[in-house]
């Protein structure tokens, strides 16, 4: 019988396996009981344990079994010992079993006059007159003969172990011989076993988490692509009062990990977060997480997995900057686990992911920017409750408002670049987009105006500087919303304060020097003003090579 199954164009071949798997008889699993009685004990054994069991229980088999076998043969050759003598006074026992008055007289004279057991003297007494011809003598003694090897082999198999190890390996191959067949199905490399995510595709998906404490989970291709300085699309109703405070992209089997203002860490499967349309609220952060009343989501980030060579870099709104390794948060408890040590009035803000030869871009509130690596003369790695140390110098009123991390080849890019530059008068100058090559530094503000900024123009300085300006602001009133590092194939999601979303490409955007004002990204309602930025992740490699094959 042969079954084929038709997908759909957009259905997933591994997850409708995975299904196929755990909802039918496809493939089943079963337990085995481990408890078992040892030494007439009820004990529940691990793997090894069980092997170390059966292999005592199989040698004690065979030695009670060789001790009976050998009992056996002793007992027959005690026997066939009375014949041979018997045989050899033949004449002599004949008479003396003639002129015996009954069976009991005859019996007690043979044991006392050969030296013959009881069960000798019974043998002889029954013995057929057959048995007395010269063939069957020469029987008996054949028989004595082979039956003085055996009982010699026996007790070699008791007194040597490796004697009853070998005969253990022998009776298992026979057993494999006996009753081996080819086997009917295939044996293919388990992947382990089929859990909720096995049955879950990796696909993009976006997360909203309102600043009231609602989240969602939407596929990123609910909003197509459109033209710079569009309106955009609603993604979320919400209250009056209530505003987007955190927007991420990520992938569905990753681990969303979400920092509190206290310094604590929780942890949820984006999968587990639910579903919901453009215009759904979503539901409450409080069902999913055990946050107290007095505390608040800082940061959300998306970590595929937790390994050695990766760190969290977090940022207060103190302004302190610490490196933790990624691993020291892959058992996050139920109920949260610290992730700094946080001063008096000081609050958890920023979180990212980086290596120790990436660097650190920060922006403020006011413009300004500072560049520093991440290696340990700038930032060493710390344990979780600590504060961390100064990232960089503030004016009165400003404050950090976005942290993002440059990877080690565009480290070196920018190094190469500074060398050839010896003061910043370019920096004023409109740049030829035409003549640029990215990567860039992506700068919104909160007015709807963006700009792309080569990251060549952003040098690397020591931590705790005053930093360099990222963007001259129009009006006074308005303020940096986000720094983000984009490539030319790069698309982002733009959301504002009243839920309005617009996917936008990032090519679409002017490359100007870092004094330029930008153009406008996104026409704002009155009141309403850019919240987030969030990149748009590029299509996983596993969906690339299925879609290939398929």
């Amino acid at each position: 019988m042969r079954i084929v199954i038709e997908l759909k164009r957009d259905a997933y071949p591994r997850v409708v396996i995975n299904n196929l798997y755990k909802q039918t008889p496809l493939q089943n699993n079963f337990g085995v009981n481990m408890l078992a009685l040892v030494n007439g004990e009820p004990q529940l054994l691990s793997l090894k344990r069980m092997l170390e069991v059966f292999l005592s229980f199989r040698i004690e088999t065979i030695t009670r079994r060789t001790q009976f076998e050998l009992r056996k043969a002793e007992e027959r050759d005690h026997i066939l010992q009375g014949y041979l003598i018997a045989l050899d006074n033949l004449d002599a026992i004949i008479n003396l079993i003639r002129h015996a008055a009954d069976a009991p007289i005859a019996k007690q004279e043979l044991m006392d006059s050969y030296g013959l057991s009881s069960n000798q003297a019974d043998a002889i007494l029954q013995m057929q007159l057959r048995r007395l011809t010269a063939l069957e003598a020469e029987k008996i003694q054949q028989e004595h003969e082979a039956l003085q090897e055996k009982i010699a082999d026996l007790q070699d198999i008791l007194a040597r172990r490796e004697r009853i190890l070998d005969i253990i390996e022998t009776e298992l191959a026979q057993i494999r011989a006996a009753h081996a067949d080819p086997r009917r199905t295939i044996i293919e490399q388990a992947e382990g076993e089929l859990t909720d995510i096995s049955l879950i595709a990796n696909e993009q998906v976006l997360l909203l988490v309102t600043e009231q404490g609602y989240i969602k989970r939407m596929p990123v291709d609910t909003f197509e692509a459109q033209s710079r300085a569009t309106r955009g699309k609603s993604g979320t109703r919400m209250k009056d009062d209530d505003v987007i405070d955190h927007f991420i992209t990520c992938c569905t089997h990753d681990n969303v990990l979400f920092f509190s203002d206290r310094g604590v860490a929780y942890s949820v499967p984006a999968y587990q977060i639910p579903v919901g349309s453009r215009t759904a609220r979503g539901i409450p952060i409080v069902q999913m997480l055990p946050i107290p009343r007095n505390e608040k989501i800082t940061s959300v980030l998306a970590v595929s997995e937790f390994t050695d060579d990766e760190y969290l870099i977090m940022l207060t709104q103190g302004g302190y900057v610490k490196k933790t390794v990624l691993a020291a948060f892959s058992n996050i408890r139920a109920n949260g686990l610290i992730a700094i040590s946080l001063e008096e009035g000081d609050q958890l803000r920023w979180v990212r992911l980086a290596r120790e030869s990436d660097s650190i871009l920060i922006g403020s509130r006011q413009g300004m920017t500072i560049h520093f690596q991440a290696d340990q003369t700038q930032l060493r790695p710390l344990g979780r409750p600590t504060r961390g140390v100064r990232a960089m110098s503030l004016k009165d009123g400003d404050e950090p408002i976005s942290m993002d991390i440059l990877p080690a080849q565009i480290v070196a890019e920018v190094v190469q670049a500074n060398e050839f530059e010896s003061d910043e008068e370019a920096e004023d100058l409109e740049l030829d987009s035409s003549s640029q090559v990215g990567p860039w530094v992506l700068v919104v503000t909160s007015g709807g105006l963006g700009k792309r900024v080569p990251v060549a123009k952003f040098r690397l300085q020591n931590r705790a500087g005053m930093g360099l300006r990222a963007i001259k602001f129009r009006k006074e009133q308005d303020r940096l919303v986000a720094l983000r590092i984009v490539h030319e194939e790069d698309e982002m999601l733009i959301v504002t304060s009243r839920g309005i979303i617009i996917r936008q490409a990032v090519d679409a955007i002017s490359t100007q020097s870092r004094m330029a004002t930008g153009v406008q990204v996104q026409r704002l309602d009155e009141e309403d003003s850019i919240a987030a930025v969030a990149l748009v992740p590029p299509v996983i490699e596993e969906e690339i090579l299925e879609a290939m094959t398929d």
